[in-house]
C-alpha cells in the first residue's frame, strides 16, 4: 500500500474531505465521513455493511496504525497530511486524525429487510428522532445487545451523519436499516412481516417486565418530548419502564437499551 502525501489543503484529490461542517448540512448524495480510529476499524471490518473510498490521516499517525491501514482494500486511496494541512481541509481541529470517505449500503425497503430477518429476530423500530446524538445511541444499542435490524420512520434524520457514526461508535455501519415511509406504514409492515409491535411509553398499560421472549417482536420508540401519537399506541401493546422520584421518561436511547436487554436473546459466550 502506498501512501499519498497531501501539502495543500485545496488538493482536488481531497475536495470531499474538505469544509466537513458545512458539507454534513448539506448531505453527500450516498456518502459518509468517517471519523476516528475507532470507526474507521469498523468501517475496514468484515461485519461492515459499507465500503470505503478513501482515507485521509495525519502523517504522524501513519505508521503506528499500519496495521488498520494494511486492512484498507486496492485501489482505495489512503491520504497523509501534516496535522495543520488535516485541520485546514476538515475546517475544525481534527483531534482524532483521521478521517475515511465511505459509500453507505444499496438503499433498502421496509419489507425487504424485515424478509431477511430471523424466525426469533428483534427490531428495533424508530419514529421521529431527529437529534442524531440519540440516533446514534440507538443504533449502538441494538448491536450491543443484537437487535437484527433498526428501521425508520420518515421523521428520523439520517443515520449516516458523522456525529451519528461516531455516537455509535461505527455500529451504523454494520447494522442493517431502512425508512419504512410514514410511521403507520412502518408498524404495518412490521405486523404483515409477523412482528409482535411493543411501544415504549411512559403512559403504557403495563411494565418492561410483563414482556416474554417469543416469536418475531419490535420495539418502538418515539422521540423525546412528543412521544409517540396517540392513535399508535391504541393500535399497539405498550410498555413502560416503571422509575423513582417522580421521573417519568428517559432518554429515549436510555430506554431503547433496557427494553433490547430485556427482550433480546442473551448473547452466546
Amino acid at each position: 500500500m502506498s501512501i499519498l502525501p497531501v501539502e495543500d489543503p485545496d488538493d482536488p484529490r481531497v475536495a470531499a474531505f474538505r469544509d466537513i461542517r458545512e458539507r454534513d448540512l448539506t448531505g453527500r448524495e450516498g456518502l459518509f465521513i468517517a471519523e476516528g480510529e475507532v470507526v474507521l476499524n469498523v468501517l475496514l471490518s468484515p461485519q461492515s455493511l459499507c465500503r470505503p473510498r478513501a482515507v485521509l490521516m495525519a502523517a504522524h499517525r501513519i505508521e503506528r496504525r499500519a496495521e488498520l491501514l494494511a486492512r484498507v482494500p486496492e485501489g482505495v486511496p489512503v491520504y497523509a497530511a501534516s496535522q495543520a494541512v488535516l485541520d485546514r481541509i476538515a475546517g475544525f481541529e481534527l483531534h482524532r486524525g483521521m478521517l475515511a470517505l465511505g459509500e453507505k449500503p444499496v438503499p433498502l425497503d421496509g419489507e425487504t429487510i424485515l424478509r431477511q430477518l430471523g424466525e426469533r429476530a428483534v427490531a428495533l423500530a424508530v419514529s421521529g428522532v431527529g437529534n442524531h446524538d440519540n440516533m446514534g445511541g440507538l443504533f449502538r444499542n441494538a448491536a450491543a445487545f443484537g437487535a437484527a435490524g433498526v428501521l425508520r420512520d420518515d421523521r428520523c434524520c439520517d443515520p449516516f451523519y458523522r456525529k451519528s457514526i461516531r455516537v455509535s461508535v461505527g455500529a451504523v455501519l454494520r447494522t442493517p436499516t431502512a425508512v419504512a415511509g410514514p410511521l403507520d406504514i412502518l408498524i404495518e409492515q412490521l405486523e404483515a412481516a409477523g412482528f409482535e409491535v411493543i411501544a415504549l411509553s411512559p403512559s403504557a398499560r403495563e411494565p418492561l417486565t410483563a414482556v416474554r421472549r417469543e416469536g418475531r417482536q419490535a420495539l418502538l420508540v418515539g422521540s423525546e418530548g412528543p412521544g409517540l401519537p396517540a392513535a399508535i399506541m391504541d393500535r399497539v401493546r405498550t410498555v413502560g419502564i416503571p422509575m423513582a422520584g417522580g421521573f417519568d421518561s428517559l432518554n429515549v436511547a436510555t430506554s431503547a437499551a433496557i427494553a433490547l436487554h430485556h427482550v433480546c436473546d442473551p448473547p452466546e459466550p
